[in-house]
């Protein structure tokens, strides 16, 4: 197994956490750079307290605001600290054990990108005019009509040259990764053209691309990437049970089960751009059942930070719409609300039965019982296997295995041969 199949992420949006300025400092302010990556650095060992052995970083970048309107790829975000910073940060996390994940924005820039910001000043006479596409109003064309966000020109070779560059260029500083933003909005022939490189020089670097939906297969097939994240699973865990209806998780689930003839798909119940879990269920009740999904199924999963506490947030979609999804942290996490209660316990635990069984990043799930309200399913690896039973009924439940005289690890089912009782609100593990 490659180290990223024992990966289990926690997932930082590094402005917000650390309560940074929603803007940066005006060119030539002469404010020295707030060193606030060190705050992360005292969460590390939460993360690994946690059971994760992975830190996946939002954007880290110089840029206008919220780090997806990159205007520097080499330079640290001011508001955050400086490359010193960042390095200590990877040397802290490569001592505890723990892999670093980068987050590059290559579809789109800010308009303060020193290339674009040439383009404007001499137009066609600029060197970096073929970076840009002009959109025929005397502009440039944009990232889904966000105006401060210029797309970038993929079919520029120079365009690739620089994202390989970039990537390259971090890599060699010690983090073990890149995920790739909007990668969706990208043609899968620009990645690849960069991928190949990248990988020429670090074979074992793994690359994961921002996909909402579509041929999820068919794009890290044509891409290089080594993965994309599962969106279809994250909307079929929360909304089935909302809806009380888990015949639509297990369709997603059998989608599932195919994209692993492929490749392991990046698996959520939250990150940096969607509402909160616990916000998002009607039923708090079924946090555990989520959590339970997550971590059974295969996948290379990430916890967001804060959703181990249970955090509420809502997206909107509006100027500052994130900031309830994207909050500051305290310095220490057992001043955090939520820490040592009931669901953070419980992200411990289930993150152990994980650990214990590492072949599940590549299990096949098979459904035995499927109701709207009761579910069961195995999950295994050759030999390997565990059973999953769910209700979300206020009344017991009655699910299927297959024989196998089953022991319960994780939950408070009763197991007895071919299948187990499940009480009200209920869930369990089993191994044979």
């Amino acid at each position: 197994m490659r180290w990223p199949d024992h990966a289990i992420w926690w997932h930082v949006y590094p402005l917000g956490f650390t309560g940074a300025e929603r803007a940066a400092l005006p060119p030539g302010a002469g404010a020295p750079p707030a060193h606030r990556l060190d705050r992360i650095a005292g969460w590390l060992d939460h993360l690994v307290a946690l059971g994760c052995n992975g830190l996946a970083l939002g954007p880290v970048f110089a840029s206008e605001t919220h780090g997806y309107d990159t205007v520097d790829h080499f330079r640290v975000d001011p508001r955050l600290g400086d490359e010193s910073d960042l390095l200590r940060l990877v040397e802290a996390a490569s001592g505890r054990g723990v892999r670093v994940l980068l987050d590059g924005v290559f579809n789109h820039v800010g308009r303060g990108f020193p290339r674009f910001a040439d383009v404007e000043a001499q137009g066609g006479a600029s060197p970096y005019a073929g970076w840009f596409v002009p959109d025929g109003d005397g502009g440039f064309r944009t990232f889904e009509g966000h105006h401060k966000l210029v797309a970038l020109n993929h079919d520029e070779p120079a365009v690739a040259d620089y994202t390989v560059e970039v990537m390259s260029h971090w890599l060699e500083r010690g983090v073990d990764g890149w995920r790739l933003d909007a990668a969706y909005a990208v043609p899968a022939e620009f990645w690849r053209t960069v991928t190949d490189r990248v990988r020429a020089r670090f074979p074992d670097a793994w690359l994961l691309g921002e996909v909402i939906h579509g041929d999820y297969a068919g794009f890290v097939e044509r891409s290089g990437l080594d993965s994309v994240t599962q969106y279809e699973l994250w909307k079929a865990i929360w909304s089935s049970l909302n809806d009380r209806n888990f015949f639509e998780l297990a369709h997603a689930l059998t989608r599932h089960d195919g994209m692993l003839q492929t490749f392991v798909p990046q698996t959520f119940l939250g990150n940096h751009d969607v509402t909160r879990i616990a916000s998002r269920l009607d039923d708090e009740r079924h946090l555990a059942h989520a959590l339970v999904i997550l971590l059974t199924t295969a996948g290379v999963p990430s916890i967001y930070a804060g959703d181990e506490f249970a955090f509420h947030g809502i997206k909107e979609e509006r100027e500052g719409g994130d900031d309830a999804i994207r909050p500051a942290f305290p310095e220490r996490p057992d001043e955090t609300p939520g820490h040592g209660a009931p669901y953070h316990r419980l992200h411990q635990d289930l993150i152990g039965v994980r650990r214990r069984h590492p072949w599940l990043v590549r299990a096949h799930t098979q459904v035995a019982t499927l109701t709207n309200t009761a579910l069961s399913y195995t999950v295994g690896q050759g030999e390997q296997r565990l059973g999953v039973v769910l209700n979300v009924a206020d009344e017991p439940a009655k699910a299927d295995l297959p024989a196998a005289g089953w022991t319960c690890i994780a939950g408070d089912a009763a197991f007895h041969g071919e299948g187990a009782l499940i009480p009200p609100q209920g869930w369990a593990i089993a191994h044979p």
